[in-house]
């Protein structure tokens, strides 16, 4: 197995001794996400609580917070922007790896705004406030991706094999459709490298006019734009090979002002990172492409873009950093050591301060963006993967956050993460 399939596919083959062998199973008790039978994963640690447990009162309050997704346990620690503290965890029924964060954070404002989440063989959307269901879609693909039109009204999924297509789904609460697809584009009969079925739709992001979206397919070497509105294909640019190899476009992020768009590859040894003018939304074109041999870490995996545009934090969790670029420039400026693996990152809804999952710590870095610099870590759940934010959260009184984990069980709702797996999740 090459360097690739053990990243796409980290359960393919032998079980780490570290994980039990894992099959889909029923959720135990009801959480007060879902409160419903579900496909689970696993829990490794952690107490038992039954379904007959009184959860204390709560109430909303307007505070900036982020929510760290633990795919170790299946608990969301809830963190205050303005104190960088773990204030909440609880267990809702299911994790996620890559949730909406591009706009989500300055939409999500009312305790019944969604969050958009990937969840097992789908995308769900779960209430800021208590954390419950609104709604679910299944893609037919364990990996997907999703991003929120800067409007609120719109979601659009990249789902990969096998599925390869993408979806829209209505995300306006007060439409009669929320929740619904809208919008379905197959992209089988595009076909893919190799023995792959399709493209490989991988990843999306959306140009702040929100009429476009962009994304990379792992497969088909290509960068693919998709008019939101009338949700079709308007371009589709080949991604150029390097040294005769494939460029394994995956992953991507706008700029805020429009102008500039980043994308992670898979390629080589490696991976590497390009930079393209998207001033023009419909025709993106590429101007670098960095490597480790300019400074860059070893496997970009995501990335974000900094308030002005000019700064963009490469998370390159195989060298256990993240790589700062000098998005006009094209260079690499500085790697800030996290001292452990992390492979997405959210702002803050402020967008000032980067919060950063360190998974193999049980930490997230916060990382000021005027000094590009760690400047506090924040102890939350096992194995923190995914993080997105809101202007508000539920608040149910002083205990610490693991005396308030409420109907805990062993077994969740999994998540497809590149490089590891959420409890031995599968495509």
């Amino acid at each position: 197995m090459d360097r690739s399939d053990q990243r796409l596919y980290p359960n393919a083959g032998e079980r780490s001794s570290s994980r039990p062998n894992l099959s889909r199973r029923t959720l135990l008790a009801g959480s007060a996400a879902v409160g419903t039978a579900v496909a689970a994963g696993c829990l490794e640690g952690g107490t038992e609580s039954g379904p007959d447990v009184e959860a204390p009162p709560e109430a909303v309050v307007e505070r900036p917070t982020m929510y760290v997704f633990n795919t170790g346990d299946g608990t969301v620690s809830l963190i205050d922007v303005e104190t960088n503290t773990e204030v909440e965890r609880r267990a809702i029924g299911l994790t996620a790896s890559f949730p909406s964060n591009q706009f989500s954070p300055e939409l999500t404002t009312a305790p019944e705004d969604p969050l958009w989440l990937n969840v097992d063989d789908g995308v769900r959307a779960v209430s800021a406030g208590p954390l419950e269901q609104q709604a679910a879609v299944e893609t037919g693909s364990g990996a997907n991706w999703q991003e929120q039109t800067p409007d609120g009204g719109h979601v659009v999924v990249s789902a990969r094999e096998p599925a390869h297509r993408q979806f829209r789904i209505d995300a306006d609460r007060d439409s009669e459709t929320f929740g619904e697809v809208t919008g379905e584009i197959d992209r089988r009969p595009e076909g893919g490298r190799g023995d792959n079925d399709g493209p490989g739709p991988c990843d999306v992001t959306i140009h702040p006019d929100g009429e476009y979206a962009y994304v990379p397919d792992l497969f088909g070497d290509t960068l693919t734009v998709v008019e939101i509105e009338a949700f079709e294909i308007t371009a589709q640019i080949d991604v150029e090979r390097r040294n005769g190899v494939a460029p394994e476009p995956w992953m991507g992020t706008a700029a805020p002002d429009g102008d500039r768009l980043l994308v992670e590859h898979n390629d080589g040894t490696t991976g590497s990172e390009s930079i393209w003018d998207v001033s023009d939304p419909a025709e993106p074109v590429e101007l670098d492409r960095l490597t480790t041999d300019e400074g860059l870490g070893g496997g970009p995996l995501t990335s974000e873009i900094g308030p002005d545009s000019e700064t963009g934090y490469v998370f390159t969790p195989e060298t256990n950093d993240v790589s700062v670029v000098d998005i006009e420039a094209g260079r690499v400026d500085r790697r800030i050591d996290l001292g452990g693996s992390a492979f997405v990152g959210s702002w803050d809804p402020d967008r000032t301060t980067l919060y950063v999952p360190v998974q193999t710590t049980g930490e997230v870095a916060v990382i000021d963006n005027e000094n590009r610099t760690i400047v506090d870590t924040i102890p939350v759940g096992p194995q923190p993967y995914g993080v997105t934010a809101a202007k508000v959260r539920i608040e149910t009184g002083g205990e610490s956050p693991s005396e308030r984990i409420e109907h805990l069980t062993d077994e969740y709702e999994t998540t497809y993460c590149i490089g590891d797996c959420a409890c031995g999740h599968e495509l």
